[in-house]
């Protein structure tokens, strides 16, 4: 400022509303003007709008952008880390992407769909191998329960048909006591009840040395092996005879065994059943029961019936 009076010394005692006061209007302080200047006379008009520079500020460039986009200014004083020296840099991670065969990659669906198919099939393979085991072992099972040495049966409730006609594998035949051939003392009588052939007739007389029936089998469809019943009582205590096939003695005896643990002398509650194994031929076949020097042989004889391989009753 200079000695004159030019308005304030400083800019803060440049008081805009001086001409309100009385030292103010002593020093020349001014209303506002239609120029819009105002204040003591010969002082700076720094009237400024609001938001412009400040003392020892430099005002900042204004941005400009396309109408309804908010304009960017610049910080001179920021600066992303990576720039600065011995920074790492950054690294983004790779997202997701799909293929919708425009372009696109999607989810792995044929991938999915394999893994499911696999999972099915080896549930199916699984299955069929558990089916095959179950199988194979029934097959073990009844291999193991024929064996080469015929054992007797237990039950005494045989029931064959009366027939001593050809038949074929599923039917194979079957006679009674009065169609069997006897020879010895070997009689048929029906006293007794309880037998299981037509008409309760049953061979007796059969406890002695060189008695026997024969039967002579006709149309036996196939060689190969069958099982021989044999419908019998004991009078409570086991027997035995002697069984020879197309004349040949077998070495296992047929076993009268008191199976129906019926009482001494009691021939009534005696009826039961035994078994052998045989080979037949094809077509006719002769099948003998007869009592035998060291065989036990008091015992009723009522039916003989053949079945298919070496099974049990």
């Amino acid at each position: 400022m200079t000695a004159g009076n030019n308005g304030a010394s400083t800019p803060e005692d440049d008081d805009p509303f001086g001409y309100l006061y009385a030292d103010g209007q002593a020093n020349g302080a001014q209303p506002p003007s239609g120029a819009g200047g105002y204040g003591y006379p010969g002082s700076v008009n720094r009237v400024r709008a609001v938001g412009q520079r400040q003392y020892g500020q430099q005002a900042p460039a204004a941005a400009t952008a396309p109408y309804g986009q908010v304009p960017q200014q610049s910080n001179a004083h920021y600066a992303a880390p990576e720039t600065f020296p011995g920074s790492a840099p950054t690294t983004q991670q790779p997202q997701p992407s799909y293929n919708d065969g425009g372009g696109r990659r999607g989810p792995n669906t044929k991938g999915l769909l394999i893994g499911a198919i696999a999972v099915v099939a080896a549930v199916v393979i699984g299955i069929g191998v558990a089916m095959m085991g179950g199988d194979g072992d029934n097959d073990n099972a009844g291999g193991n329960g024929a064996s080469t040495s015929p054992t007797t049966s237990q039950s005494n409730e045989p029931s064959p048909s009366n027939s001593n006609s050809a038949a074929s594998e599923e039917d194979l035949p079957t006679i009674d006591a009065k169609a069997l051939a006897l020879d010895g003392t070997a009689a048929t009588a029906s006293d007794v009840k309880g037998a299981k052939a037509d008409g309760g007739v049953y061979v007796t007389g059969f406890n002695q040395v060189g008695s026997s029936v024969t039967w002579t089998v006709n149309g036996i469809p196939k060689s190969g092996k069958y099982t021989v019943y044999v419908g019998y009582s004991v009078p409570g205590k086991d027997q035995n005879a002697t069984l020879t096939v197309n004349g040949t003695p077998s070495n296992t005896p047929v076993d009268l065994k008191n199976w129906a643990n019926a009482p001494e002398g009691d021939y009534e509650k005696g009826w039961t059943q035994t078994y052998n194994y045989i080979q037949l031929n094809k077509g006719t076949n002769t099948i003998k029961v007869s009592c035998e020097q060291g065989n036990q042989c008091d015992a009723l004889l009522d039916q003989m019936w053949l079945v298919n391989g070496w099974v049990k009753s």
